[in-house]
C-alpha cells in the first residue's frame, strides 16, 4: 500500500504530526521501533508529564537562545495555550504550576499520552510496532523508500522522521536519525547531552549530597572569562550538581569542556559588603555561640560545615575567636564557593539532546526539507533545546503540528 506519510518514530512529535495529517484526509503509516508509543514522554516531569509551559510566543522563542527564532511560526500557530486547548477538549483537566509550567491535575503522564493514542485512533492512523528502520533511501532529490531491519520496505509520497535525540538510550533514542539524516545529504551539528547534571572534581561533594539550594547563583568561567550564569534552584548530587539552574548550564558546559570553574553564590540577593555586615551584626549578638551555630542562621548544617571547613576554621570555634579575616573569608566563600568541573553526566541522565540537524536546511514555516523535497523533520532531531519546564515538549507538539498540516498542503497540490 502507498501512504500520503510515513511518520518514523513514535515519540510526542511524531504522534503529533501523524494524528494531525490523518485528520486532515492523508493516509498515514506511523513506524515505532518500541512495542508502544510515547515511552520517553511518560518519563517527563518524573512521571507527571510537564507538558507546556503557559508563556507568550516571544518569550517561548528568546528561550529556546539565538537559534529561537527559527521556531516563531510553529509557536505562532499552535501556542502553549492551544497545547492546553488540544488536551482539555479531550478530557484532560490541567494546572499551571510554579514558572508556568503546565501539568495534567492527575499528575499522571500516562493521561497525555492516552489522548495522543486515541488521536491517533480517531484519525485512522495505521501504527506498526517493532518496525525498526534500518536505512531510507532516496532516488536523486527524493526519499523513495524506507527499509526495516526485517527487510520489509514501505513506499509514501512524503516521510516525517520525529525520532528524538540520544537523551534517555534506554526509551530507544539511539540517534538513528542524524545517520540517516547525514546520508541523505543533511549537515548534523555536533551532538551534547542537555539538561543533565554537572560532575565535579572535588570529592567532598559527597558529604553534601542531598543539600538543596532554593536560589543560589552558579557562574561557569574558563580561563578566568564568564560564558554563563544562572540563578534559581539545585540540588548536589554524589559527585557534582542537578536541577534547573544546573540544567540550564550544561549545555555551556558540554560545549566548553574542559578547564571550566564553577562558582556558587549562595546567597545572591546580598552583595558582598552586605553580607559581611549582617554576619558582622549577628557575631556581635552570639559572641560566645560556636560559629557553625550562628552560620545556620544563613545556610544549612552541612553547608556551613564544608564552608568552614575551606576557611580553616574549626566547627567548634567560638565566635568571640573570629578575626575580621577570619569573617570575610566566610563571606567569600559563601559568595564564591569554587569547584572544578569534570564533565557533565551521560545521555542516560540527559533530558534532551543539544545538536543535531542545521536548522538552516529545514523550512520553518512548514518543518520541510530544503534538501530531500519530499522529507520533512521535527522535535529533538533538530538542533534545538530549551530549558526544563515544558518547554521542549512545546516544541515536539509545535513542529509535529506544523509538519503535519503541511504534508497535507503538500499532497493536496500534488493532486
Amino acid at each position: 500500500m502507498n501512504y500520503d506519510l510515513i511518520v518514523i518514530g513514535g515519540g510526542p512529535s511524531g504522534m503529533m504530526a501523524a494524528g494531525r495529517a490523518a485528520e486532515l484526509g492523508a493516509r498515514v503509516l506511523l513506524l515505532e521501533k518500541n512495542k508502544r508509543l510515547g515511552i520517553k514522554l511518560l518519563t517527563t516531569g518524573n512521571g507527571r508529564c510537564n507538558l507546556s509551559n503557559l508563556t507568550g510566543v516571544r518569550d517561548l522563542v528568546k528561550s529556546f537562545g539565538e537559534k529561537g527564532k527559527f521556531l516563531f511560526s510553529a509557536f505562532s500557530k499552535f501556542s502553549p495555550e492551544d497545547v492546553m486547548d488540544f488536551f482539555s477538549q479531550r478530557g484532560v483537566e490541567l494546572k499551571v504550576e510554579k514558572n508556568n509550567r503546565v501539568f495534567p491535575v492527575s499528575n499522571k503522564g500516562v493521561d497525555i499520552l492516552n489522548v495522543l493514542i486515541a488521536y491517533l485512533k480517531a484519525s485512522g492512523v495505521e501504527i506498526l510496532f517493532e518496525a525498526a528502520v534500518k536505512s531510507i533511501k532516496k532516488n536523486n532529490q527524493e526519499i523513495s523508500k524506507v527499509i526495516l531491519t526485517d527487510g520489509r520496505e514501505f513506499f509514501a509520497k512524503n516521510y516525517l522522521i520525529s525520532t528524538g535525540g540520544l537523551s534517555y538510550p534506554s526509551t530507544g533514542s539511539s540517534g538513528d536519525a542524524y545517520i540517516w539524516l547525514k546520508n541523505l545529504g543533511h549537515q548534523i551539528i555536533k551532538t551534547y547531552p542537555a539538561l543533565v547534571p554537572v560532575i565535579v572534581d572535588e570529592k567532598f561533594v559527597k558529604e553534601l549530597e542531598g543539600v538543596s539550594l532554593a536560589n543560589a547563583k552558579f557562574i561557569c568561567s574558563k580561563d578566568d572569562k564568564v560564558i554563563n550564569a544562572q540563578e534559581g534552584e539545585a540540588i548536589f548530587t554524589a559527585n557534582g550538581l542537578s536541577g534547573p539552574a544546573i540544567f540550564a548550564l550544561s549545555g555551556t558546559v558540554a560545549r566548553n569542556l574542559p578547564n571550566l570553574k564553577l562558582s556558587i553564590d549562595f546567597i545572591p540577593e546580598k552583595k558582598l559588603i552586605d553580607l559581611e555586615k549582617i554576619i558582622q551584626e549577628e557575631f556581635l549578638k552570639n559572641k560566645n555561640k560556636k560559629i557553625k551555630n550562628v552560620l545556620s542562621l544563613f545556610l544549612t548544617e552541612r553547608l556551613v560545615e564544608q564552608i568552614l571547613k575551606i576557611s580553616n576554621i574549626s566547627l567548634e570555634t567560638e565566635v568571640n575567636q573570629i578575626t575580621k579575616i577570619n569573617r570575610q573569608k566566610i563571606c567569600e566563600t559563601i559568595k564564591n564557593f569554587s569547584l572544578n568541573i569534570t564533565r557533565v553526566d551521560g545521555y542516560h541522565k540527559a533530558m534532551v539532546t543539544s545538536g543535531g540537524l542545521d536548522l538552516s536546511e529545514i523550512d520553518p514555516k512548514t518543518m520541510r526539507s530544503r534538501i530531500i523535497k519530499n522529507l520533512f523533520v521535527v522535535g529533538e532531531v533538530l538542533n534545538l533545546d530549551g530549558p526544563t519546564g515544558g518547554f521542549n515538549l512545546q516544541l515536539c507538539w509545535s513542529t509535529g503540528k506544523l509538519a503535519g498540516e503541511n504534508v497535507i498542503n503538500v499532497y493536496d497540490n500534488e493532486k
